[in-house]
């Protein structure tokens, strides 16, 4: 991000009086150009004149001749008698091994607490016999150059009367010590990557006076216009991006005569430094600064090197370029070019990528005297693609991406040919070249009630027109409409609500009074919010962790053992990838939570128990739509065409379980998940939303017939597609809707080979429950509690004799059915294969509760709702009381 010099800021803005670093942040901020950070001097006080009062020179023992002086700093002299090495003499003793210098003189001191380049502290400290109280100071120690023969003696570089008085502070008259704001652009804030924009917006915020150096009217030499005589330019842009052509704008001027040995100013060198740019040589250092000093992206050329014309294209197939980083770039088709034409052929010799970067080719030399100047307008689109295809984030590129103002390159180009002429010592050739097909700028419509619709301020018409002429547009009533066309150097403005936020903005957001909205009564979360809350709620209740995990997969369903043909394997493929390994959506919450459980049992975890509740992504019967364009809002039929081409994204919750299910504890026993604790949690997360989930075996023989001739319910799948369940130790869960049974999950103990795979605990379990369909069979009244009946309760026990692969909820949902209002709960309490019963048969007890609630039950009463139960059960599943 770009650094502010106030000394430079000043010579477009009058900076007010006593403005550091810190106040210039918290001016820039009421703007929005936020603090990076602030950069403290390489060289910080105390810095003061020294007057050489005595000189001792002596021989060392290593044949150096150390100087031993006392120096008079003023203010900060110790006293006659006083001091580290006391003299008579109000001075500092200071070593010096340099010799330029004599009794006398003015030089540069700088005192124990000061800082040089490099964080370099000073401090007193005995050397050659004496105690030196400070230091005094070569160009090179304070980084003004590299000159280290001999110390800086002030009359030698200034006048005696520009010297400050002994003790006097010296930083400022040597240019040192110049604090450096940072601070973060915004990306519509191009222009603010310039001293130009930056004191426009120092003008916005402190009503400073601003004279902007980027209109022609502001130089001193008016920029000429175009003629015949000038480069031969053309642009052939036969594939535009966005319709739009690459370059709209391109001048060029010549300097011929520069002295090639002339070097970059001084103060010049400074300010590229200030921002992190070297000095390389004079007409590329003049193109630098002007560039951050008005924000226009220059080039200059060797003349000699080119041939007429020079042609803007786009590159062709197999082209190259190596550039001026040394790396040879492939081209793609929509890299924008400045080539010329050698041998007459036009265009067929490549000098650079068009406003990221010149090529080797034609690049100003040592021996370069006659230069040509470049400045061109790119469309920031193409140039944007062209830099992150390349990964050329040059500083050209910056600006170019962010909108660079039309208007500017002539100006631009003349301060460049005005400093060659000065500091270079050229000549400017009359031949000028200003190709513009630059569109004319479109005013915006805006109702004058709009900035008042939006931000909730009456800021008034008349303070509307200020504040938009402030930024430099043009406004025009026409009656309830303000037509604003603005300046040339915002094309980020493009719409009435642009227009708003810069009326919000440079009145100050301070001035926009927050109102809370009222919140409607009786409107809380969603339904299904509510709903998967319960859910996590249950699970974390019941000691299982909720975890979160990314929704990509790669080779999960290869791990799971899932077949080829299962439409789990049906996937989204993403374009481009998070992670390479990962390319995939899950479409079950399985594949990403059983290597979450995974990495928990490979770090030591003895009892695995996580859950997740998150979205699957199932593309089963959607047809992927055409991309709008970006030119324009996509019509309704578009959007609706890309709401059905995304894929459906349902919310699944997720468990696994394995290892220890009890807590560690003398007094706590032993015992490890198994399929029953998955089950019952997929029945209790049903229970807290209200929805009663029927349990079914996984796998089940098609050709197992019922008595009566009933058909056994029709297979859900075969031992190979059950996985990555058990097959025999795994259900299916059910819901009711409207007397059919819905699939809404699968419980059970995983896989032997799953265990394995993912290094889980022995008979681990895994649960996934369809969410959304689990919430669209809720309840739609509100649960009512029923009232407790205070008649006690009669107990029965029965014991029945059928068919084992009966299921277990077959029969409870017959029991619950025979049982009528008197019958409160029935639960298996014992299940028993063996000698004592026929092969292929199981003999069920169940407990039953039976209680009335207005009255206490007579014997009777149990005896007809127990064989009513019985004659159920064995007139629909054949079973026997057992004897």
């Amino acid at each position: 991000m770009p650094n502010v010099p106030i000394s430079w800021l000043r010579d477009h803005v009058e900076v007010l009086p006593g403005t550091d670093a810190q106040r210039l942040a918290a001016d820039l901020v009421k703007v929005g150009l936020e603090e990076e950070t602030i950069h403290r001097a390489a060289v910080q006080g105390p810095l003061v004149v020294g007057r050489v009062l005595t000189l001792e020179a002596k021989e060392q023992t290593n044949g150096k001749i150390i100087n031993y002086c006392r120096v008079d700093v003023g203010a900060h002299n110790d006293a006659p008698g006083e001091g580290k090495e006391p003299s008579d003499l109000p001075s500092r003793g200071i070593i010096c091994g340099a010799h330029n210098f004599g009794v006398g003189d003015l030089v540069v001191v700088v005192l124990p607490g000061g800082v040089l380049p490099g964080d370099f502290v000073i401090s007193a400290r005995k050397t050659y016999g004496h105690i030196s109280d400070g230091m005094i100071c070569s160009e090179r120690e304070l980084g003004l150059s590299d000159e280290h023969d001999g110390i800086i003696v002030l009359t030698e570089k200034f006048d005696e009367s520009e010297i400050p008085a002994p003790g006097e502070d010296v930083i400022g008259l040597l240019g040192l010590g110049e604090e450096l704001l940072e601070i973060n652009v915004t990306p519509d804030r191009g222009y603010c990557f310039s001293m130009r924009g930056v004191a426009r917006e120092y003008s916005h915020s402190t009503g400073a006076k601003f004279t902007d150096p980027g209109l022609a009217q502001n130089l001193q030499t008016q920029p000429p216009a175009g003629n015949a005589e000038g480069f031969e330019i053309q642009v052939e842009d036969e594939a535009p991006i966005h319709g739009k052509v690459g370059c709209d704008r391109f001048v060029t001027r010549i300097v011929r005569g520069i002295n090639p040995n002339a070097p970059t100013p001084a103060w010049m060198v400074k300010r590229l430094e200030a921002m992190g740019m070297r000095s390389i040589s004079l007409p590329v250092d003049i193109t630098n600064y002007v560039m951050l000093d008005l924000g226009q992206p220059l080039h200059a050329y060797d003349l000699h090197a080119l041939a007429e014309p020079i042609v803007v294209r786009r590159a062709n197939a197999g082209e190259t370029l190596v550039t001026l980083d040394e790396v040879e770039r492939k081209l793609d088709a929509e890299d924008l070019l400045i080539t010329d034409s050698p041998n007459g052929q036009r265009g067929s010799r490549i000098l650079g990528l068009a406003g990221v970067m010149g090529g080797q080719y034609s690049e100003v030399e040592e021996t370069t005297t006659d230069v040509l100047v470049e400045a061109a307008h790119f469309h920031a689109v193409s140039i944007a693609r062209t830099s992150r295809r390349h990964k050329i984030p040059s500083e050209a590129a910056k600006r170019f991406e962010r909108g660079v103002d039309p208007e500017l390159p002539p100006v631009a180009a003349q301060r460049v040919v005005d400093l060659l002429v000065e500091y270079g010592g050229g000549v400017a050739d009359a031949p000028v070249t200003d190709y513009n097909e630059v569109p004319e700028r479109k005013a915006i419509e805006m109702k004058l009630g709009e900035p008042a619709r939006l931000t909730g301020v009456e800021y008034g018409e008349q303070r509307v027109v200020e504040l938009l002429e402030m930024i430099g547009a043009t406004v025009e009533r026409r009656e309830d409409v303000l037509l604003v066309t603005v300046p040339s150097w915002r094309p980020d403005l493009t719409q009435p609500c642009d227009l708003v936020e810069e009326i919000a903005r440079l009145d100050g957001y301070d001035n926009i009074e927050p109102v809370l909205p009222k919140a409607p009564a009786g409107v809380g979360l969603p339904k299904a919010q509510v709903a998967r809350r319960f859910a996590a709620r249950t699970l974390a209740d019941r000691g299982f962790v909720e975890v979160g995990s990314y929704p990509f997969i790669g080779d999960a369903h290869d791990r799971q053992r899932i077949l080829s043909g299962d439409e789990r394997r049906e996937v989204v493929t993403l374009r481009n990838p998070l992670v390479d390994g990962a390319p995939n959506m899950r479409s079950s919450i399985i594949d990403t939570l059983l290597e979450t459980a995974q990495r928990n049992a490979a770090r030591g975890a003895e009892s695995v128990r996580v859950f997740e509740l998150g979205m699957v992504t199932r593309p089963q019967g959607t047809k992927p739509s055409p991309i709008p364009s970006a030119e324009q809002r996509p019509s309704g039929r578009e959007i609706g065409a890309l709401h059905r081409g995304t894929p459906k994204q349902p919310w699944h919750l997720g468990l696994v379980a394995g290892g220890s299910a009890v807590g560690s504890g003398i007094r706590a026993g032993s015992r490890d998940f198994d399929w029953a604790d998955i089950l019952e949690a997929a029945l209790a997360v049903g229970s807290a939303l209200g929805v009663r989930v029927e349990v079914a075996s996984l796998y089940r023989d098609p050709q197992v017939q019922l008595p009566h001739g009933k058909p056994a319910p029709k297979p859900v799948a075969t031992p190979a597609e059950a996985a990555p369940w058990h097959p025999g130790r795994s259900a299916v869960l059910f819901v009711r809707q409207k007397k059919n049974l819905v699939e809404v999950g699968r419980a059970g103990e995983l896989h032997p080979a799953v265990v394995k795979e993912y290094g889980l605990p022995k008979r681990s379990g895994a649960l996934e429950l369809d969410l959304d369909a689990l919430i669209k069979a809720m309840p739609a009244n509100p649960i009512t509690v029923s009232g407790v009946s205070t008649f006690p309760v009669v107990k029965e026990d029965i014991a029945v004799v059928l068919d084992a692969d009966i299921p277990v909820a077959m029969v409870v949902d017959a029991i619950y059915a025979a049982g009528s209002d008197l019958l409160e709960d029935v639960e298996l309490f014992d299940e028993y294969r063996g000698s004592q019963i026929d092969e292929g048969k199981r003999s069920l007890a169940f407990a039953l509760r039976m209680r009335a609630s207005d009255h206490t039950l007579k014997s009777d009463e149990t005896a007809r709702v127990r064989e009513a139960i019985i004659t159920r059960l064995s007139n629909q599943l054949g079973a026997k009381l057992r004897a």
